[in-house]
């Protein structure tokens, strides 16, 4: 509960809760006491690693999350969405990971949007690795490529402006860039983190974006 506050005291506009096996994971029922407490406004994502569709009905069924997050699957599986609550199917945003690799072998093209489906591509160098992609050699692949990005992989205070810059993401997704250990927040390493996001938003391309 303390990392999630803190998080929302330096701006946040979204926080993960991860039920993937982890130092950092989570479980549904205390997914939702802290879900509790947060203000509506803020989006609550549920990740995920390889989850098949009737796990992730699960936790959905649990926690009011506002999304998810879907790592370690090639492909995104139509079943996910068809077993997704029906009420809560549409409402929720859908969120795949893609794992930028050497040579960058991924082909987006085959991951377009599907409205209703896939709402934003996630990418990242691995999934906990805390390291930074090509992020050159990435965006070069991906410039013409449609959709909403999030950046997520090595990212710190001193190096999400410089990714923003190159990406003009729709978001960035930090872990242990604003960590002071494992699962554990930093307060002073989260405030300098959105500080560096807000800074970057006051640029000229953001606001063409």
């Amino acid at each position: 509960m303390a990392d999630a506050l803190a998080s929302i005291e330096a701006g946040a506009d979204a926080l993960g809760f991860i039920f993937a096996a982890s130092s950092r994971q989570v479980t549904p029922e205390k997914a939702q006491e802290i879900i509790r407490e947060l203000p509506s406004e803020v989006e609550k994502i549920g990740v995920f690693l390889d989850a098949g569709p009737h796990q992730i009905r699960r936790v959905v069924d649990q926690v009011d999350l506002t999304g998810i997050q879907m790592h370690g699957q090639s492909d995104f599986p139509p079943e996910v969405y068809s077993y997704l609550p029906p009420e809560r199917r549409d409402g929720l945003r859908k969120i795949k990971t893609l794992i930028m690799l050497d040579g960058f072998q991924t082909d987006m093209r085959n991951l377009m949007m599907v409205p209703g489906v896939i709402d934003a591509f996630l990418l990242d160098s691995g999934t906990g690795s805390g390291r930074r992609f090509d992020w050159q050699a990435a965006r070069a692949h991906i410039v013409d490529q449609p959709g909403k990005l999030i950046i997520a992989g090595g990212l710190t205070p001193d190096n999400v402006g410089e990714a923003m810059r190159i990406f003009r993401p729709w978001g960035v997704d930090v872990v242990s860039g604003v960590e002071d250990g494992p699962g554990r927040k930093g307060p002073d390493k989260l405030n300098a983190f959105v500080a560096a996001v807000r800074n970057a938003e006051k640029e000229p391309w953001a606001a063409q974006h």
